[in-house]
C-alpha cells in the first residue's frame, strides 16, 4: 500500500474512479493508507449489512442523509444526517436502512488492515451469496454472526 498523499478526492468521484457494488450498496473510496480507509455509501431503501464484528479496526459512519437503524453490541439505536455512529473494535454491530429512504454516509476504518482487498473481492464476485461473503470476509478480519435464532 502506497503512502497518503495530500490533494482533494472530488464528489461523485472516488480514488481511480473505483466504485464497487457491495450487497446491493454503492461504495466508492475516497482515502486509503496504511492507517486509515474512507469511502462514501450510498444505501437504497431495504438494504443493509448483517450483524459482524471488525476484531482489528475501529469504525466511523458520519451521516450524510437518511436515516440508519443500527445495532451495536445487542442495543437499537437510531442515527440521521450529522450524526457520527462509533463502531469500536470487537464490538458486534449490524446496519440497517428500514426507511423509505436512500442513506448517503462516509465510513472510516482505522487501521486498514484487509478492508480494501474485501470490497474487492466482494465487488468482484459474479453472485454475491450470503455463504461466500462470509467465507470471504472472514480470510479478511470480518466476522459475520450468525442469524439469531
Amino acid at each position: 500500500m502506497k503512502a497518503e498523499t495530500g490533494g482533494v478526492t472530488k464528489a461523485n468521484t472516488g480514488i481511480d474512479g473505483i466504485s464497487w457494488n457491495i450487497l446491493g450498496q454503492t461504495y466508492v473510496p475516497k482515502q486509503l493508507s496504511e492507517g486509515s480507509f474512507a469511502w462514501h455509501a450510498t444505501l437504497p431503501a431495504g438494504t443493509f449489512v448483517p450483524p459482524h464484528i471488525h476484531p482489528t479496526q475501529e469504525e466511523f459512519i458520519y451521516m450524510l442523509e437518511g436515516r440508519m437503524d443500527l445495532v451495536l453490541d445487542g442495543k437499537d439505536y437510531v442515527a440521521s444526517a450529522g450524526d457520527l455512529i462509533r463502531l469500536p473494535m470487537g464490538v458486534p454491530h449490524g446496519l440497517f436502512n428500514k426507511s423509505e429512504q436512500t442513506i448517503k454516509c462516509l465510513f472510516w476504518v482505522a487501521p486498514t488492515r484487509k478492508l480494501y482487498d474485501l470490497f474487492w473481492g466482494i465487488h468482484s464476485m459474479k453472485e454475491q451469496k450470503p455463504e461466500d461473503v462470509v467465507a470471504l470476509s472472514a480470510k479478511h478480519e470480518v466476522m459475520f454472526l450468525p442469524p439469531p435464532t
